[in-house]
Parts: structure tokens; sequence; C-alpha cells
């Protein structure tokens, strides 16, 4: 028919359009070349044995992976022989910051994130047609993958239907977001979705999602990037990926080559065995520390050494998890043939786990510990003995904050009486012993300072990894036999990364024992770990508000910043599953597991913690008996299928999404109202105020939190104007698609504290020109209307936490044109210029404090039209006199570019629209 040649004739241009390109763009080094014959089929890959097979033995594993990347994408354009150069003499390059070219095998998104890269996606196909170009050049040019999992909450617990009734209100509750984000997927190419109740991102890429070794054309190691900071995870697969903004992700996503600075390696060495009653949370904490310690923001850490053979892929994952808790970009393990087994563990294609290992091996990316393997360099090195790791937990603010589980009493009460900061409330003697009575369900129980409020086994770094996850079920069951119980006011929950925990829960029969204690399955997500922990009984909350104790949450999380779990839990400790179970059953942080008993038995006999623990060979004996790759074919089976209540969700057609003014969830994002074809001038900041002056360790979840709304907050007005409930408010995250509500909720956490009001705590700062105390919104509102820039005036590691780009749209969006910080978490550093915000760094042992700056200043920075220099060196004035240089935190030429352009976005949108 006429339609068919049609359609044959596109096809057969499109090939002559590849083939013409190709020739254009012929890569230099294609003599590298080389073929792979597994199981009778033929794979091309570009050999890095062949590149220079003496020089890549030397380097680290993880750097061997950017080096493919360079060779198979060399054009002389967007990466040249000059680029791979530098990455081959990666030892001297390392140290100069050198910048490289690096292109991701795919991009991973979560819905928070997801959803507002989508909204931008849309916004662009929308300013393309507006500049005259094609709205369809907007598309994902390589595999995008998103998993719903951030939406769903606590909303019941302790029931056992608590997973279905919860389910059904992210359902209701979400609608128009996913009805959204399904028009995404049926629009865009390259774009899967998996629905809400499948499991965590993170968790799904690990045991579902992760390639390894993609093979089309040409094979080529699997690498990622993804708009959650916990991306990492699936290093220990093996698997190169870490965090990055929404808005690097989206230029990703694009077809855009990324840059990066060429990164340090630290090798990581490993030897022995854990301890029995040692798990592989205990292990992270540890690692977290360590590393914290040796301040490895920006770098790659790499695990090597006899110890590693002794750590399940499981364990290994938890450890790769917390990457952004120690600071580093990623922390790999190389594939080894423990990985294969974990690959057929999860159900992974035998023929695929083939090509993967006899790839690896040709491409001297296979580890095989042998004696005579050669080790890679790195540019310093770490040791831990595993044997030498404690059974500990984290907090009470922060994750690197490691405290043996032996010493957590006394540690808990130096808190308590310790100065505020991160290891003090700063109580008085008489707040200490301070108590509260709580009557609840006709029983009469004391509050204290230390008593837990929640415990909630959560996370993907520990909800993956069936050996804890065993053991919280065996510390469940051991109680039940000797008749403790878990006081019925603290919201427990459990709330898996995957359906395969409750299958081998089930099959098991510890989940008996779970729902028993109140761990009933409350859904498949995030949920507690990322704020979405629901309201605590209301008879809790109304004693709590009333006493202000400093009571506590236990999670087997990896965040645990102030305001994030919960806004009343003012402690919040990170534990192993098990020790989530054991401090709900002793209601309280302030124990001494080993002098105290956690219970008592029906005849008043005391329990102790080891009475109940169960050993390493009774967790063992459990895992292998049950866990098998028939459950993950069942669990993941169903995920191509889709949820019933997915499916039946009908959605808009058509390419352009057609936006509804009335929508308080998804909303035209402004970003690109004004943008013309060529870009503009960037002016010179002239007497801005500062918006907000803070101290060290402000994190994303301060600048702009995921959770609660707060009813008396500017986001919360501008939902009540429009006809809002207040309990159809959602979170922020949910909200993250409409920009009304995330620049009101930007620096709207209630413990954020704020210099310019004397560290008082909460959504407030000072209106400097009236010297007014009002929301960060209602200042930012008065500076804009006047015309009047803003600055932020910040710590050490300004912007650490989640790879949250909102944390730079919000004060983009509030008129804040530049930070002036004393030192950047890495992903946040990047977003700022993302959005045309520019980061200065005062000179080293300078600061707000020894300049003697109070905020209340007024700023001018010379920009010389947006024409700066790498790390250039700029004068900041002020009007009382004071005079500085502070450092421009551009660290790359492409980074220059996408702040010129006024963030990387309109950068992509310009670039797109002259690409023919």
């Amino acid at each position: 028919t006429q339609s068919t040649w049609g359609i044959f004739i596109i096809k057969l241009l499109k090939k002559i359009v590849i083939i013409v390109l190709m020739e254009v763009k012929q890569n230099p080094f294609a003599h590298t070349l080389k073929t792979l014959n597994v199981d009778g089929k033929e794979h091309r890959y570009y050999s890095l044995t062949d590149l220079d097979a003496e020089r890549v033995a030397r380097l680290p594993y993880s750097i061997r992976v950017l080096l493919e990347s360079a060779l198979r994408n060399c054009d002389e354009f967007n990466v040249t022989k000059q680029d791979v150069e530098k990455i081959l003499d990666w030892k001297t390059n390392s140290l100069k910051q050198i910048e490289i070219p690096f292109k991701p095998a795919r991009v991973l998104l979560q819905d928070f994130t997801g959803v507002p890269c989508v909204v931008d996606l849309a916004g662009m196909r929308d300013a393309m047609k507006t500049l005259g170009g094609d709205p369809n050049k907007i598309n994902p040019q390589c595999p995008v993958d998103l998993v719903i999992d951030h939406s769903v909450q606590v909303d019941f617990s302790r029931v056992k239907d608590a997973r279905e009734r919860n389910e059904q209100i992210e359902f209701e509750r979400n609608y128009e977001r996913f009805q959204f984000l399904k028009w995404g997927q049926k629009t865009f190419d390259n774009f899967l979705i998996v629905p809400p109740g499948s499991g965590i991102v993170h968790q799904v890429n690990l045991e579902f999602l992760a390639r390894v070794v993609f093979d089309g054309e040409i094979a080529y190691p699997d690498s990622v990037v993804g708009t959650d900071s916990h991306t990492p995870m699936v290093n220990g697969l093996g698997v190169v990926g870490w965090g990055v903004g929404g808005i690097e992700a989206e230029s990703a996503m694009l077809g855009q080559v990324m840059s990066m600075v060429l990164p340090e390696v630290v090798g990581f060495r490993l030897t022995g065995e854990l301890q029995s009653t040692v798990t592989a949370t205990d292990l992270v904490l540890t690692v977290t520390q360590i590393l914290r310690n040796k301040k490895v923001v920006g770098k790659f850490v790499e695990f090597f050494g006899p110890g590693v053979q002794n750590l399940t892929i499981s364990d290994r994952a938890t450890v790769s998890n917390m990457t952004p808790e120690y600071g580093a970009t990623i922390g790999f393990f190389p594939v080894d043939k423990i990985t294969l087994e974990y690959l057929q563990t999860t159900n992974r294609d035998p023929a695929r786990i083939r090509l993967i290992e006899q790839y690896l091996r040709a491409q001297n990316l296979f580890r095989t510990y042998a004696n005579d393997e050669q080790e890679p360099e790195f540019t310093t090195l770490v040791e831990l003995d595993l044997s030498t790791v404690v059974p500990c937990v984290a907090g009470p603010k922060r994750p690197q904050d490691r405290v043996p589980l032996t010493q957590m009493k006394e540690d808990w009460q130096s808190c308590i009486h310790n100065p505020v900061g991160f290891k003090g409330y700063g109580l008085t003697e008489e707040q200490r012993t301070k108590s509260a009575i709580l009557n609840y369900q006709g029983h009469q129980y004391t509050l204290r300072q230390g008593s837990v409020v929640i415990a909630a086994i959560t996370s993907c770094t520990n909800t993956s990894n069936p050996s804890v996850m065993i053991a919280a079920g065996l510390v469940c069951k051991n109680a039940i036999s000797k008749g403790l119980n878990v006081a019925p006011y603290i919201k427990t929950s459990l709330s898996p990364g995957s359906g395969v925990v409750t299958q081998y829960f089930a099959e098991s029969g510890l989940q008996q024992y779970c729902d028993e204690l109140g761990f009933s399955v409350a859904g498949f997500g995030c949920m507690t770990c990322i704020g979405n922990s629901g309201d605590l009984y209301e008879e809790v909350t109304e004693v709590l508000t009333k006493e202000d104790l400093v009571v506590s949450a236990v999670l087997s999380g990896n965040r645990n910043f102030e305001g994030r779990v919960h806004p009343l839990t003012r402690a919040n400790y990170l534990a192993s599953p098990p020790l989530v179970v054991a401090y709900a059953l002793a209601g309280t942080v302030d124990i001494d597991f080993e002098k105290e008993p956690i219970g008592r038995d029906a005849t008043g006999n005391e329990i102790f913690l080891k009475d109940i623990w169960p050993s390493r060979a009774e967790i063992n004996a459990v895992v292998n008996e049950i866990v098998n790759a028939k459950m993950y074919k069942e669990v993941y089976d169903k995920i191509a299928i889709g949820t019933e209540r997915w499916n039946k969700m009908e959605v808009p057609t058509g390419s352009l999404y057609e936006w509804s003014e009335a929508s308080t969830y998804i909303q035209d994002p402004p970003f690109f109202k004004n943008i013309q074809k060529q870009r503009a001038a960037i002016p010179d900041i002239n007497n801005a105020y500062c918006l907000g002056y803070f101290a060290d360790f402000i994190t994303t979840d301060h600048i702009s939190p995921a959770g609660k709304i707060s009813k008396n907050s500017p986001a919360a007005k501008f939902l009540l104007d429009r006809g809002v409930d207040v309990r159809d408010f959602n979170s922020y995250g949910a909200r993250r698609g409409n920009f009304q509500i995330m620049a009101r909720g930007t620096f709207a956490n209630n413990r954020i504290k704020n210099i310019l009001l004397n560290n008082k705590e909460g959504p407030y700062t000072l209106h400097v020109p009236t010297n007014e105390e009002v929301f960060f919104f209602d200042a930012a509102s008065r500076y804009l209307e006047n015309n009047q820039p803003t600055i932020i005036l910040a710590g050490r590691e300004y912007g650490s936490g989640s790879s949250r780009d909102w944390a730079a749209k919000g004060p983009y969006l509030l008129g804040v044109k530049a930070v002036i910080a004393e030192s950047y978490e890495r992903i946040h550093r990047s977003n700022l210029v993302g959005m045309g915000i520019l980061p200065l760094q005062y000179q080293e042992g300078e600061s707000a404090q020894t300049l003697g700056l109070t905020g209340k200043e007024q700023f001018s920075i010379s920009l010389n039209n947006g024409d700066l220099k790498v790390h250039q060196n700029l004068e900041v004035r002020t009007n009382t006199g004071i005079t500085f240089t502070a450092v421009v935190r551009i660290d790359t030429a492409v980074e220059l570019a996408y702040y010129q352009n006024g963030g990387i976005l309109n950068y992509v949108l310009r670039v797109l629209l002259e690409q023919k």
C-alpha cells in the first residue's frame, strides 16, 4: 500500500542519514573495534586492551568505565582524542582538575524528581515550538527509567491491610501526578515507568533494571545517572552510577554529553570478615564515618582487597547506597564471580550473564582477586579490617555521627546536655528529667526525653538486603516467644523496597511475627526514610506539641537530618532493621542493651537483647533456603503488566501537554517563558540584600523540604485559597510539578536556623529594609517587587543531602542571584550553576564570620556581562566598606556555558534549536 511504501522510504532514508553521519563523525579509534563471539552471536565493542593494555591495567576499574565511554563516543566534537588521552593519563591529570566528557548509558528517575523533569521537558517542547523549532526534538535519546516510589505515606500502620489502604490513598492523592507521568510515558520515546506499589527505585534498579552490560550494535558497560542522590547503590553491582540534579539529568536524557572533572580515586582496601553479630548496616555506618573524615567529596571510592569476597552483593549495595552520606561521587565494587551469582539469583537471563562475563573479562573490567591479578593504582588508600566493625547506630542529627551500641546510652545523655548542635540539645538538668503522661487506648504511659515514637524498617539501604531483613524477622519471632511487645503508641511500620521481601517473609513464616509486633507491611516505597512517615497518633502529637520533649525516631534509612523524618522527632537514629525492632521493644534510645533488659517475660524475668538476637548461622540458613530466582521472576514479571489501578487510568493524548490553570499539582514551568534564540549578557549584581544567612551543613532538606506542608505556611495559604482541604495538602515532594508551591516551600523547613534572626528556628528571615521578621517567601516577594536582587550567605557543606534540583530552582524563583559559602556539596553546587545562580566560595580560612559580615549589608559583584573564567576570583563589595574576594565555583568550561545561558536547560534548548 501507499502508506507501507511511505514507511519503507522513511526507514531507508533514516539508515542513509545514519551512514552519512557515521562517515562525517568517524571515530578516530575505529581500529580498536573488535568482535566477541558469545553463544554463536557476534558482538562488536571498542577494546580497551587494544587501546593501551599496559596503561589501562594501571587504572582503577571505575576510571576504565569512563575511558570506555570516551573511547566509544569519540567524534572529535563532543569527545576528542585528547579527552581519551587525558583519561589514560588519569594518575597525573586527576590532581589537576582536568575536565572530561562522559555520556551515561541511561538515566534513572523517581517520581518526586521525575515529575518536575517531565514538566520541564513538556515546557521545553512548548518553548521549542514558540522559537520556531521542532518540539519533537525534546525527546529522550537514551533509556530513561522512572520508578514511582516517593508518593506513598504511612497513613495507616500496625494493621494487616495497611499496605492496601495506604496505596489506595496514595493513588487518590496523587492521581493528577500519576496521570501526567503516564502521559509522558506515552508521549516520549525510551521512557519506562514502574508503577506505584512496585518498590523503591534503587532496589528495583539493583534487582531488575540494571543491565551491567548493554548489547545493541555495540556492546558497552552499563552506566547511569539518577535524580536521586542514592543512585550510587548500583555500584555494588559493578555499575558506575551517581546522583545528579534533575536539570542535569534532563540534559543527559536529551543526548548531551556531560562534563565532569576527572576524579581522584580513593582505594578502600577491605580485609577480614564481619563478626557474627555485625550487620551490613553497621559496616556502612562505619565506612561513612571513616570516609567523611577523609574528605572524599567529589572523589570516586573503589573497594578492593580480600575482604570484598566476604561481602554479598546486597552487603556491597548497602555500602554503595550511602555514598552521598560519606560525600563521594561513587562507592564502586567491580564485577566478580559473586556479582554473576547474584545476577542468577535475581533471575537475569543466562545468555546475558554469559555475555556480561565474557565482555568484561575481554575488557579487563572483571575482578578475579587471583594472586597474580594486577592491582590498579589509586590516589590514596584507606584500609578497614571487617572484623573490627561493631554494632552501631548513627545520629541523632547526621548519618556520619556513628555511635557504637555499647556507648549509646552515654552518648545520648551527653547529647541532652551538650550545647545545641549536631550532637547537642542544650537542655538544663531540670529539662533532662522532664516527662509527660500519655493516655492512649485506655492505658497510661510516660514519655521521657529519648522515648521512641517512630520505629520504621524502611529504605532501599537495608530492605534490599535479605540477611538484615531476615534478622529483623527473627528478632520479632524471638521477642514474641519471650512474651515481649511494642507499646501501641509507637508508630511502627515495614516498607520494603520490593515485593521480593514480602515473598521471602511469607515463605519463611516470619511476617506473622512482624505483624504481631506492629511491623506490618505499610507499602512499597521510601516512606519514613524520606519523611513520608504520616501523622503520629493524635494523642501523641498533642502531648509532644505541648511538652516539647526530645523524642526519637529509629529507622533503617540513610538520612536523619533535622525535620526530615517527622517535625516532632527532634532525635533520629539510623540503625539496622533488627536494631529498629530492638529499640521499638525498649521504647527508648536511653538504654544500654548490654546492662539493661529490653523487657520482661510473662513471669517477670528480665529479657536482654542477646536473648532474642539471632546468630549469623540462623540467618544464613533461612536466606539460603528461602531466597531464590523464582521469587524475583514472579515479582518483576508483574511490573511489565502494570497494576490494575495504573492500567485503568486514562490520560490525555498529544505531543504537547494541555496545561490547566486550575491544577494545584502540574503547572507550566516559568523557566522558558522569556527565552530568546540568542543569550543575553548577564547583568552585575548591585546592592543585593541577604535573603538568608546560614551556618554549616545546611542540607537540601532545609532549602527545599520534601515532607509535610505546614498548616500556617505560605504554601498552605496558596492551597487553601484554591479550595484544597488540609487533609489533601500532600507533601512538598509530591507538589514539585507546581512552581507556585515550590517557591513558597523554599527554606520552609521548620528546623532551619537563620543567623539573621539570631539562629531562630523556623522558615523565617529578616526583611532588611524594614527590619521585619517574615516568611522567606514573603521577604523574597518584597525584594522582587522592588527589583532588588538577593544573595545567600552560608558556611561549610552548603547543600548537603539529596540531589534536589528544587533546592536550586526554588532560590532562583525567589530572586537569588548568588550564594557565597565556605564549601558546597557536589550535586547542589552543580544545580546552582544549572539554574544560573552563581556559586561563590570564600578564600581558604575566610568566612562570613571572619570577615565580620552581619548579613544586613548590601552586596555588589561585577560579572563582566557573564564573561567569567573557571575558578576566577571575584571582588565582593558591601555598602559598609567590607570588601573581599571569592572564588567562582564554576568548575568546567561547559558549566560556564550553562551559566552564561542562564542555566543548563536554556543552553540545551538553544543547542537543539540550532541542530539540523
